[in-house]
């Protein structure tokens, strides 16, 4: 019998937390569930938690990127910039379909954020 398998959290490790707060939590507009010295937990609209872990970050562009999905693509990245985060590659229709805008945070990490139809 093969396990129930659920997607519950996504862990990114940051420099800076509160930065990091900036960035995910009031530029994206995800709700901050709790949060300890050096950890926070934020929940999206359908639950899952992001945990952001303040320590040693080490990004990379070919490891794991974190995509999110947004209603309002252009002002989601506009916000972005202005907490500190960077874009790689605009808003763009991509060849499977979906509009997306390639993005990365204050620690280097790659983000997808994709319109929602």
């Amino acid at each position: 019998m093969t396990p129930s398998v659920t997607l519950r959290r996504i862990i990114v490790s940051v420099a800076d937390l509160e930065r990091a707060l900036a960035v995910y939590g009031d530029a994206l507009g995800l709700e901050v569930a709790r949060s300890t010295p050096g950890l926070a937990w934020l929940t999206s609209t359908d639950g899952v938690e992001l945990m952001l872990h303040e320590r040693p970050a080490t990004a990379s562009d070919t490891a794991v990127a974190v995509g999110f999905s947004t209603t309002a693509l252009d002002d989601a990245v506009a916000r972005w910039v202005a907490a500190g985060g960077a874009v790689v590659d605009p808003p763009q229709l991509q060849p499977w379909g979906e509009r997306m805008a390639v993005l990365r945070d204050a620690d280097g990490h790659v983000v997808c954020l994709g319109e929602a139809e």
